[in-house]
């Protein structure tokens, strides 16, 4: 598939230039919890759940990787990841309305498990809505599968979590050259532990084997 095509840009005309992944710093909190509040409107996080996630990205003791993606000077998508005693969790990815099916969400995904390799990770843990299945496709293709349910997970819905784990050190890239940009992952895709919390390493309380 051309770049063109990718962006939705009719053969002949200039592609739209892919957005630029980088580190998220503080200065971009503002524009991330705007885009939190449009995208989860009902949980989204604090900023102070933002602010003690980047106090463990830097430094010698850091097991945190945040990072945005740019486009034309608009935050356009932002992913998390924590590592804790060999296993990541994904703690968010989202990335907004007008970049679903454009192949970001991988992208940020992709940056997300390299992180978890510099972390030496085992495994790497994310959960995702039941009813979200575009997103469980991609995470997937990644080589995640499910392990357990989270009863309730998500509030106020009351909507269960299903539990995904990828483990081994494969490359950590999107195994398919050409995937299907309508897998591509949702603002709903991945919302990890409450900031603070602990990755676990296997499934517990309250997680449901299947």
């Amino acid at each position: 598939m051309t770049p063109a095509a990718r962006n939705g840009a009719p053969t002949g005309e200039v592609p739209v230039p892919a957005p630029v992944l980088r580190e998220l710093r503080w200065w971009d909190l503002d524009a991330v919890l705007e885009l939190e509040r449009a995208l989860f409107p009902e949980d989204a996080w604090s900023p102070g759940m933002f602010w003690s996630e980047l106090a463990y990205a830097r430094g010698p003791r850091a097991n945190r990787r945040y990072v945005v993606a740019e486009a034309d000077g608009r935050l356009v998508g932002y992913g998390g990841l924590a590592a804790v005693d060999g296993t990541g969790d994904i703690q968010t990815i989202a990335t907004a309305r007008d970049q679903w099916g454009t192949g970001l969400g991988a992208r940020l995904l992709t940056e997300l498990l390299s992180a978890a390799t510099a972390f030496e990770c085992r495994e790497v843990l994310l959960e995702v809505r039941v009813d979200n299945v575009r997103a469980q496709r991609l995470y997937e293709r990644f080589g995640f599968a499910p392990i357990g349910f989270r009863r309730g997970y998500y509030q106020p819905g009351n909507v269960d979590a299903l539990v995904m784990r990828r483990t081994g050190t494969d490359p950590d890239t999107d195994p398919d050259p050409d995937p299907d940009p309508d897998a591509d992952v949702d603002p709903a895709g991945a919302t990890g532990a409450p900031p603070g919390s602990t990755a676990p390493t296997a499934p517990s309380d309250p997680v449901q084997g299947t």
